[in-house]
């Protein structure tokens, strides 16, 4: 376990303990890939350690097979680790809004929905919202109730939100963003997404 000191010890009356074990909002926004990606390796640790685990995909194509959705279902399947539920929300690709908009609004709130009745019934100890920042940047959840659900929710439900444009708000009230910038990508060259890479 690493043993790196905080720069800062907060005067909360929080012990060690309390304060190491707290639950967290973790964001991953940015251009860069790997958003997605770096959640699904918490995920993996989750499992691991025998945590509950919802992973919530909005956007995406619910026909798009990602490849650690089969990776974390054999897992949660083989009561070595914990148990992983999966839910697609969209229908449309997550960087391009396409003509079935309304839908996948109605899809998005909808699956807030689902996220805020499994965190009032603690339901799992660590949930991806995979693809979230979007409906909020978009306008179709409100950011308001998704900060104050995040910042009231019960228990020690530790929390990750994928997608560009993380509203500033969300940003605020985390406790870990990672900002992924993009240095390059095959993509530039004209390569276009890989098997192994990209899915």
């Amino acid at each position: 376990m690493p043993q790196g000191q905080p720069s800062v010890v907060p005067d909360d009356g929080l012990t060690t303990r309390q304060r190491r074990n707290r639950p967290l909002v973790v964001v991953h926004t940015g251009i860069g890939k790997g958003k997605s990606t770096a959640a699904f390796g918490l995920a993996l640790r989750a499992w691991n350690q025998g945590w509950p685990i919802g992973v919530f995909q909005f956007v995406k194509s619910a026909k798009w097979k990602v490849g650690e959705e089969n990776a974390l279902r054999v897992l949660g399947a083989s009561d070595e680790g914990g148990a992983v539920d999966w839910h697609k929300m969209g229908e449309g690709w997550s960087w391009v809004q396409r003509d079935s908009q309304m839908d996948n609004e109605e899809k998005a709130r909808e699956g807030w929905e689902q996220v805020k009745r499994d965190l009032a019934a603690e339901t799992y100890r660590l949930y991806v919202l995979d693809e979230f920042a979007y409906p909020m940047h978009w306008g179709w959840v409100d950011v308001d109730e998704v900060v104050s659900v995040l910042r009231d929710r019960p228990g020690t439900q530790h929390v990750v939100i994928t997608g560009r444009n993380a509203p500033e708000k969300l940003v605020e009230l985390a406790d870990l963003v990672t900002d992924m910038s993009k240095v390059k990508h095959p993509m530039d060259a004209g390569q276009k997404g890989q098997r192994g890479i990209e899915w």
